[in-house]
C-alpha cells in the first residue's frame, strides 16, 4: 500500500478518535490521537498544580513527561489515564492548556517528528492547517453541538460515568468557542480538507465515507 498521512480534524465531542482507530485497524495504519497528548498535559499540570503563567514550569513539564498509546489505552507516564483524561473538568482545562505557545510548540514538533515515516492518522484541532499542512488526505468531521453531546452522554453512561446532558452540551459550546478563537493554531477547517457532516450519521456511515475518501487518494 502506497504510504500516506491522513489529517482529522474538527470540533470536540465529534467522534474524531473513535473514526480513527477504525480506519487504523483497516488500513493497518497508526493512530496518533494528539488530543489525548493535550489532555495528558492538562492532567498533568492540574495534578501539579502549576499555574498556567509559570511558563518555564510548563515547559519542562512537557519535555519529561512520557506519553503513550497501547491496544487503545492512554499511558501517562506509564499509568493508564484513559478515564482520567476524558472527565469534563480536564475536557475544559484542556483548551487553556492548548492554548499556550510553549505546549502548542513542544506537542506539534513531536506530532511532526513522529509522522515523518508517513502511514499515520492523525486527528486533533489544528492537523491539516499546522501540524501535517502536506498531508495526502485531509478530513473535517462536523457534527452539531447537540448531536455532539447526546454522543457524549450516551458514551458516558454505557461507561458508567455519572452526567448530566445539559452541562455536557454547554462544555461543548464553551470548547468550541475558546478553540475557534484561541489565538495559536485555532480549529478550523484547511482550505483542501473534504468536510462530512456526521450529525445524523451512524459511525458506521462515518467510516464508510472516510474510508471512500482514502481509497481514492490511494
Amino acid at each position: 500500500m502506497h504510504r500516506i498521512n491522513v489529517a482529522v480534524d474538527g470540533p470536540s465531542g465529534v467522534g474524531k478518535s473513535s473514526i480513527c482507530t477504525r480506519i487504523a485497524d483497516h488500513y493497518g495504519m497508526i493512530h496518533l490521537d494528539t488530543g489525548a497528548m493535550y489532555r495528558c498535559v492538562a492532567l498533568s499540570i492540574k495534578r501539579q498544580d502549576i499555574a498556567l503563567d509559570d511558563l518555564k514550569a510548563i515547559e519542562k513539564l512537557c519535555d519529561t513527561i512520557d506519553i503513550e498509546f497501547n491496544n487503545g489505552k492512554v499511558l501517562l507516564n506509564k499509568e493508564d489515564v484513559t478515564k482520567a483524561i476524558k472527565m469534563n473538568d480536564i475536557s475544559n482545562f484542556t483548551s487553556k492548556i492548548a492554548a499556550l505557545p510553549v505546549v502548542r510548540e513542544k506537542m506539534v514538533a513531536l506530532q511532526q517528528k513522529v509522522t515523518k515515516g508517513k502511514n499515520f492518522i492523525v486527528d486533533g484541532r489544528d492537523i491539516g492547517t499546522t501540524v501535517l499542512p502536506d498531508a495526502e488526505v485531509k478530513i473535517y468531521l462536523s457534527a452539531s453541538p447537540k448531536a455532539r453531546a447526546q454522543r457524549r452522554y450516551n458514551e458516558y453512561m454505557e461507561k458508567g460515568i455519572e452526567s448530566d446532558y445539559e452541562i455536557i452540551y454547554q462544555d461543548i459550546v464553551a470548547r468550541d468557542y475558546q478553540d475557534s478563537h484561541r489565538a495559536v493554531s485555532p480549529l478550523r477547517k484547511a482550505e483542501d480538507a473534504i468536510e462530512i457532516d456526521t450529525s445524523d450519521m451512524t459511525i458506521d456511515e462515518v467510516e464508510e465515507a472516510v474510508e471512500d475518501i482514502i481509497d481514492k487518494a490511494l
